[in-house]
């Protein structure tokens, strides 16, 4: 079953956020991963939970791919750029 790293970013440094993005997508295609939203423009209509900012979808072929891709010691250095230059929140899901 597919599974979807979803992440709703807050970019505090767009210029520096670009060089994240450029590392962060062969990582993620070595891993099977595709982008399927990058920020594009929204609607919200309900958001009681929570109001999302800026929101990526990335399927995987399955959980295993996901979790693998972010715990590799490739994305780890990468990672610690998102942090730095975004707040985000991140879960993965499975789905179809």
């Amino acid at each position: 079953m597919s599974a979807f790293i979803i992440v709703d970013t807050k970019i505090s440094n767009d210029l520096e956020y670009e060089e994240y993005k450029k590392l962060a997508k062969p990582i993620v295609e070595k891993y099977g991963g595709i982008y399927r939203v990058r920020g594009g423009k929204m609607d919200v209509r309900e958001s009681d939970l929570w109001t999302p900012t800026r929101m990526v979808v990335i399927e995987f072929p399955d959980m295993q791919g996901a979790q693998t891709f972010l715990d590799s010691e490739e994305y780890a250095p990468v990672k610690q750029m998102r942090h730095k230059y975004a707040d985000c929140t991140l879960f993965i899901v499975e789905g179809s």
